[in-house]
């Protein structure tokens, strides 16, 4: 487990020193794979030298200028070299799958970390499953990379030095060509791969996306049921994926014509070698153990040059897919902790708003000067039309956007000031639409307290009025829900939830339509349970049907980010302004009761 603190604060943003970032914790494994890869491929590229000395020293005994012992030791050194060789690729191959499945893991680690940090907005503009696809890539790109590096660029690299060194001990020519040969592959290779990288950086972005368009889908498929577009959603997607192979192909194309370029250059340049070889061997220059060698060596390296092609195409969609996902996810956070930021303590509750200002995106001012006091244990509702800035109101008092100006301060301390998780641990929220892990429902309860006990968590279920519809499931509290608690209607989501945000007794309480799926006889007796749930707490409970905020301490009505209403139920009815309005509309003939 990495410390996720420290390790994600400077996580590098191309995808190499990504590689490396990710590989430090784990460089002993990388070390030990690159020595034992290198004696590999010392030992392989080697063999083509036995191959020269069996034959020249049979030669020589043939001429009888050696005697049979030396060949001897040569046929006893080629099965020891091939058996040290096999040892090495897979001692290699040990270590090597430590060091590439903990990268892997570190990898996967440090870019979740990095995510789940990112601010509301941020999730908000993006679809979950490309998010969940960009982790995907960047760490499985960073994995294929790494792979790729010690057993396809580093022995490579290997192989043609020590080809190079053994053609310069027979034919300096041979070598000559061979190194030009080398000199003309690297560079047209590196021109091949930069002209395909955008391509490649395009086409899995748009792979990315044809992810996050099958995601979002499935994660509404009951809407695309019910209003039956099963058949305009697969048009959308075939659409995507017409544009992705379109893509796919433009890329591969391009590797393609690429490898065919390094096999027409690799058959001229290797012709010559073999020819120029033949010459010297007639001419008696060179030894037919040297002759064999030559061709030996560059059947061997035939296999190796046609992979600089494709190594470097390999290379560079590795490097596209870890590039794409990192240019998402390494980016700054727009919501950050102020250097030195302390944990909130709230020993009253107070919530107080001075002179806040705030905008969203390219969009006018939701407050601007907005001034607010919500005593501590204070139950306060917030009643407005659509737009009005009630769910403003409660983002920003999350924090999960930064205002613009002024300060929210809560007992006295600015929220902006202290760390966010601990401003979210003394805040308790029942959201309209609830969210609920594909876990059980034991663990999504107990979610904002880990160590709650079983007498804990029944007791909070049945003061939300779940514990009877619990218990009549098949597998009670360890029932999963399903994704996004799919499993369940909405009214037992919402019992889930407030059990949940009754269990974490924080003393700030955010009640957002808390009861809105619940039909009128269990809204009754949660509204008891709330009751319970809202002694000695700060509440702000949002609301469009108005009777449940009847009890409230205060409530207050807010249009376009300004406050025109604040008092009881009872005030504002009488007052015959926006609430009595709202009230009337939703209450009909029961207005005239209350006004009297």
């Amino acid at each position: 487990m990495i410390e996720h603190q420290k390790h994600t604060a400077l996580i590098p943003k191309t995808p190499l020193r990504f590689m490396w970032f990710v590989s430090k914790p784990h460089k002993k494994y990388f070390y030990v794979a690159l020595i034992a890869v290198t004696f590999a491929e010392i030992c392989s590229t080697s063999i083509p030298f036995i191959f020269k000395s069996i034959i020249d020293t049979a030669q020589k005994i043939l001429d009888g200028g050696a005697t049979a012992h030396t060949l001897w030791f040569w046929a006893i050194v080629y099965p020891c070299i091939v058996a040290f060789t096999f040892l090495n690729w897979r001692f290699a191959g040990f270590m090597g799958l430590e060091w590439v499945t903990r990268l892997n893991a570190t990898a996967y680690q440090t870019l979740f970390a990095q995510l789940v940090k990112h601010s509301h907005s941020y999730f908000s503009n993006r679809f979950a499953g490309s998010l969940s696809s960009k982790v995907t890539h960047a760490s499985e790109g960073t994995q294929s990379l790494a792979e790729a590096f010690v057993w396809n660029y580093y022995s490579t690299i290997i192989s043609i030095f020590l080809t190079l060194g053994f053609l310069a001990s027979t034919s300096t020519l041979s070598a000559g060509i061979f190194l030009l040969l080398i000199l003309i592959l690297i560079p047209l290779n590196i021109y091949l791969v930069m002209y395909r990288r955008k391509h490649v950086v395009t086409f899995s972005e748009q792979s990315t996306k044809a992810r996050g368009y099958a995601v979002d889908a499935i994660t509404n498929m009951s809407v695309v049921r019910q209003f039956s577009r099963t058949h305009e959603e697969e048009v959308r997607f075939a659409n995507q994926i017409h544009i992705m192979r379109k893509l796919n192909v433009r890329q591969w194309r391009i590797s393609e014509w690429g490898l065919s370029i390094n096999n027409v250059i690799i058959v001229i340049f290797e012709a010559i070698i073999i020819i120029v070889a033949v010459k010297l061997w007639v001419a008696k220059t060179i030894t037919t153990g040297d002759l064999v060698m030559i061709t030996t060596l560059m059947m061997s390296m035939q296999r190796t040059l046609v992979f600089i092609g494709n190594n470097m195409n390999g290379f560079i969609r590795r490097y596209g897919d870890i590039q794409e996902g990192l240019a998402d996810i390494v980016i700054d956070y727009e919501v950050t902790d102020v250097p030195g930021a302390q944990a909130l303590i709230v020993p009253k509750g107070e919530i107080v708003w001075s002179d806040v200002r705030f905008t969203y995106e390219e969009s006018t001012a939701i407050f601007d000067g907005f001034n607010l006091i919500i005593k501590a244990g204070e139950r306060v509702g917030l009643v407005g039309q659509s737009g009005a800035g009630k769910t403003t109101f409660v983002s920003l008092l999350l924090r999960q956007h930064d205002i613009e100006g002024g300060s929210i301060c809560i007992d006295g301390q600015n929220i902006a000031e202290v760390t966010q998780n601990s401003l979210r641990e003394h805040i308790a929220v029942v959201p309209q639409e609830p969210s609920l892990f594909h876990r059980t429902i034991r663990e999504n309860i107990i979610y904002g307290k880990p160590d709650a006990t079983q007498e804990e968590i029944e007791d909070v279920a049945q003061k939300a009025e779940a514990h009877e519809f619990i218990m009549s499931l098949p597998h009670g509290y360890d029932t999963m829900v399903g994704e996004r608690g799919v499993k369940l209607s909405g009214g037992q989501k919402q019992r889930i939830a407030i059990a949940r945000a009754m269990l974490k007794n924080a003393p700030l309480l955010i009640l957002d339509e808390a009861t809105s799926a619940l039909d009128s006889e269990s809204e009754v007796a949660i509204q008891k349970a709330l009751h319970v749930l809202m002694e000695g707490k700060t509440v702000i409970a949002i609301a469009h049907r108005l009777s449940t905020l009847r009890e409230m301490d205060r409530i207050i009505v807010l249009e376009k980010g300004k406050i025109v209403e604040d008092g009881t139920h009872q005030k504002l009815v009488h007052k015959k302004g926006m609430y009595a309005r709202l009230w009337k509309h939703q209450a009909g003939g029961f207005l005239k009761d209350e006004e009297e």
